[in-house]
């Protein structure tokens, strides 16, 4: 079964602001777009960092001298590429502590923002969506069987194949064992 990638959950509209932006106005765009971070791109358009609510926090009770994005933001920007999958994107997520990362094309520039909310989606697939997917992906194109040569069953996520197959090799049983779609 084929990976979600980055370009399937991504926020395509992503808000961003330039290095010369005010904390003032970083904090109206959180405010009315209703996230909680930004990307901040330089001139032509490349991830250089990111500004989040945090960061505005870290700079208010420090009372520092940083009033712009360049000196607010957490630096370089932990970015993905559309093309990663999404749970090569989750760990870079965990690895970095990072809630969201710049989604960046192959020159560098900002296209996209992919958040965990974005990838909460995975949880959220229907039923049927999932067996349809087992369907296609797992039976007609990986095992090459025909999609009725096997009753396919989702439950809460939960996949049940049941059938016969003809060739051995294509079911080693492991007993006990479930797992979530």
């Amino acid at each position: 079964m084929r990976h979600r990638s980055v370009a399937d959950l991504m926020t395509p509209t992503a808000v961003s602001v330039q290095r010369g932006t005010t904390l003032k106005e970083i904090a109206r765009l959180l405010d009315e777009f209703g996230v909680t971070a930004v990307p901040v791109v330089n001139e032509k358009g490349c991830a250089v960092g990111v500004v989040s609510e945090a960061d505005l926090l870290r700079r208010r009770n420090a009372r520092s001298g940083a009033n712009t994005a360049v000196g607010l933001m957490s630096h370089p920007a932990i970015t993905a590429a559309p093309e990663w999958s999404v749970v090569r994107a989750a760990r870079v997520m965990e690895k970095h502590k990072v809630k969201r990362l710049p989604v960046v094309d192959n020159d560098g520039r900002l296209i996209a923002v992919l958040s965990r909310s974005d990838l909460l989606q995975l949880f959220l697939r229907r039923d049927h969506a999932i067996q349809e997917e087992i369907l296609e992906e797992v039976l007609t194109h990986t095992l090459r069987l025909s999609p009725s040569s096997l009753t396919v069953e989702v439950a809460d996520g939960l996949v049940t194949l049941s059938g016969t197959v003809g060739r051995h090799s294509l079911c080693r049983r492991r007993r006990g064992r479930r797992v979530r779609g």
